[in-house]
């Protein structure tokens, strides 16, 4: 035989045990984004590499070092999504969601996919809910963004989150405070690590980001880019602030965070749980109004987040460690030709009236078949042996009190959920 063949190097499998998590958190984003009037958008895991290239940058690290792209048949360039802005962004423009009018409200769910080194709550191929607003550049949408956020994950029982805003300002005021940061790092060039050096030609506000400590210490003395953003540019960032407070979100100002993408403008911002260590981001997002036009479609402000759902999910496991199950309510037990083919046509019947119902298809000993119903978690456990099929009635066993009852299966189908309730 030859050797067995195992998952890819950042890439795992999400086992049945451990998908009550991802199903709980799909589940409360569907609601709550429901409730706002979101709607989902689900578009291809592949686009264009020049899609990328053009909506997030060039010289950003996810352009220059993590994408995974490749040429397909037709010597076309392309590239497994690494987020999910770009690509809900190209399909607004295409089809043309734009000429519908007013605000368009998104969000998605799925994989995505960055080279990088592999680590606790970080894959290669990885999981996001994000969201988009497309078609306002009122600050109130900003506010509307991180509240969503911050009940989401108040919802799903997180504590210990922070949230980090920031103004990276239009593009005229991100082009002036590059300037003086540049001019503030040069100095300290040959001390600055070497992704630093190399950003600051290339990509300086990045260096802000840097994980390396004299960097940091280096960038914490650096001129804050609220001092300077146009009067407009400080109006909005000033309302953003004030309803947050209005909404009572407690934030601290971060004049380091930039967020890794060219096309953040205004507001950018991070939910960041202190349970978490290093990788503490759960939730990042900002204000793009500049790429839509970027990527061939009219003026558009938008605004918008996402939550990577490994970490999120290493955080509810750590808030509760027995999985979310679904519950059962019947475990069916069979033994003998008559009474095997019965309980499947019983199984049906209930399932068709709105149980849950697990069937043993071991056709092992009844002894076995009972410790597994024990273990199944159902609240009931239906016995049929070839007496019960001939008759056409069951046993019906309470697991939790261990009371057993005989009864017709055209009695059970009547009343299973009274029976259920009762035990």
């Amino acid at each position: 035989m030859g050797s067995t063949i195992q998952a890819i190097r950042g890439t795992r499998d999400i086992l049945p045990e451990e998908v009550g998590y991802w199903q709980k958190v799909e589940a409360t984003a569907r609601e709550i984004l429901g409730k706002a009037a979101y709607r989902e958008i689900r578009t291809p895991i592949f686009e264009q590499t020049s899609l990328f290239e053009r909506g997030i940058g060039e010289a950003t690290d996810i352009v220059g070092k993590e994408m995974y792209s490749f040429k397909d048949r037709g010597d076309r360039s392309i590239t497994l999504r690494p987020e999910g802005t770009a690509g809900a962004v190209r399909s607004y423009i295409e089809n043309k969601l734009h000429a519908l009018g007013g605000v368009q409200r998104l969000w998605y769910t799925g994989p995505m996919f960055r080279y990088e080194r592999p680590q606790a709550g970080r894959q290669r191929q990885f999981h996001q809910i994000g969201v988009e607003v497309l078609g306002s550049g009122d600050p109130r949408a900003d506010v509307e963004v991180i509240a969503i956020a911050t009940d989401l994950l108040q919802s799903l029982g997180l504590q210990n989150l922070h949230l980090d805003i920031n103004s990276v300002g239009d593009r005229e005021d991100k082009q002036r405070y590059r300037q003086v940061l540049v001019d503030y790092l040069t100095p300290y060039k040959e001390e600055l690590d070497p992704d630093s050096q190399d950003r600051l030609t290339r990509n300086p506000l990045r260096i802000l980001d840097s994980k390396d400590q004299r960097t940091i210490e280096i960038a914490e003395n650096a001129p804050r880019m609220w001092d300077y953003l146009s009067p407009e540019s400080g109006r909005h960032f000033a309302q953003v602030q004030q309803m947050l407070t209005e909404l009572g979100i407690s934030y601290q100002l971060n004049h380091r965070l930039v967020r890794g993408l060219d096309y953040y403008t205004h507001t950018a911002f991070e939910i960041i749980s202190d349970n978490l260590g290093a990788q503490a981001t759960v939730c990042g997002g900002g204000r793009y109004d500049g790429l839509v036009k970027e990527l061939g479609g009219p003026e558009t402000p938008a605004v918008g987040w996402a939550i990577g759902l490994e970490r999120l999910i290493v955080l509810l496991q750590q808030l509760d460690s027995t999985t979310p199950q679904a519950n059962l309510d019947f475990y069916l037990v069979s033994r003998g030709t008559d009474a095997e083919a019965n309980s499947l046509i019983l199984a049906q019947k209930l399932r068709h009236s709105g149980f849950s119902v697990e069937l043993d298809l071991s056709g092992s000993a009844f002894s076995k078949q009972f410790k597994r119903a024990d273990k199944s978690g159902a609240t009931a456990c239906l016995i049929l042996g070839d007496e019960e099929a001939a008759n056409q009635t069951v046993q019906l066993k309470i697991l939790a009190t261990g009371a057993q009852q005989s009864l017709s299966q055209t009695a059970l189908l009547a009343t299973a959920a009274e029976l259920l309730q009762r035990g």
